[in-house]
């Protein structure tokens, strides 16, 4: 059977807003009220397409429809994280009524920006109690609320994945992006786990799409025996085509998100991105109809998908266990 469960019920904040790639609105407003949300984005707009259009699909199922009752601000960062903070700052000035913060860097940015407006997070890997953002999953008390995943329990099951597929492998590279606040718990948990699994694990830190080159020639020059990558928009869909090559190209086995192995990349193991976003617009409803961020619960995500690049694990000359093969949710063959 695959690790796959319920997906629970969760509540997003929409923050929006332009970096000089899109106009400030998608749609041209029209005489009904018009409710205004902000998107934020700590990369390219392009990177984030999947999750837009989810949203928006949500959005429109609830009835939220640009140009008659929704108008759409947005900001992306470019991957520029110091642009966060004034972007953020940009999204309140214009009013909004909720920002959607698409990654935990957009979350840090927009509530240092403002301790008022509603805060949305569909879809995050971090710990928002540990880091300070909410008080409990079951009341946030603060202007924040979302989805989170378990990120340091996924990034230690990726690292089982790993081993269980290399019985043989002592030394794993773990691809971090620093600027994540959720880096150091979850490379504590990971280090618990790596402990039980006789492993040693080397954090390769990226900051930028330009790092990723020198990232692997540094996995290279440490004869690593396999990879586990980090949950972070820089690692996202729009860059796993990228980073699934450039592991090929080392023939190092490597685990990531769902997206990941259909990209090329040899496991996938996460959530289903699509789906947060889009269940995001639930909470864009409550708030926009009139509910607190700080008495709308946290959902947690539950359902993961495994999915095993078969074609690549072949290409590459590693033999994928039955044991693996037959939790999957789908192979590629």
């Amino acid at each position: 059977m695959a690790d796959t469960a319920l997906l629970s019920r969760r509540a997003v904040c929409l923050s929006i807003g332009t970096s000089g790639l899109w106009p400030n609105a998608w749609a041209q407003p029209s005489m009904a009220r018009q409710a205004r949300v902000g998107f934020l984005i700590s990369e390219s707009v392009a990177d984030q397409t999947s999750r837009i259009e989810a949203l928006r699909a949500g959005l429109a199922e609830l009835r939220w429809v640009e140009g008659r009752n929704l108008f759409v601000e947005l900001r992306a960062a470019d991957g520029a994280y110091e642009r966060l903070p004034a972007l953020a700052a940009q999204l309140v000035d214009t009013r909004a009524e909720v920002i959607v913060a698409f990654g935990i860097k957009s979350l840090a940015a927009a509530r240092r920006a403002t301790a008022t407006v509603p805060i949305v997070i569909p879809a995050t890997s971090s710990d928002l109690v540990a880091l300070g953002f909410i008080d409990s999953l079951a009341r946030p008390g603060k202007n924040v609320t979302g989805s989170t995943t378990f990120g340091p329990e996924i990034m230690a099951k990726r690292l089982e994945l790993l081993k269980e597929t290399l019985p043989a492998a002592r030394r794993v590279a773990v691809l971090v992006n620093p600027a994540n606040a959720s880096f150091g718990p979850t490379f504590a948990v990971m280090s618990t786990a790596a402990k039980s699994l006789k492993l040693v694990i080397e954090p390769v830190e990226v900051r930028d799409v330009i790092g990723f080159k020198s990232a692997f020639a540094a996995m290279a020059r440490s004869k690593v025996d396999g990879l586990v990558i980090q949950d972070d928009t820089i690692f996202g869909e729009a860059n796993a085509d990228e980073i699934a090559a450039l592991a090929a190209q080392q023939r190092l086995p490597a685990v990531g998100g769902r997206e990941f192995a259909d990209a090329g990349g040899t496991i996938g193991y996460g959530r289903t991105d699509a789906e947060l976003y889009r269940r995001g617009a639930y909470f864009i409803d409550r708030i926009l109809n009139g509910a607190r961020p700080a008495d709308l619960p946290v959902e947690q995500a539950t359902r993961f998908e495994l999915v095993i690049n078969q074609r690549v694990a072949t290409a590459i000359g590693i033999t994928i266990p039955q044991t693996v093969l037959l939790r999957a949710d789908r192979v590629i063959r």
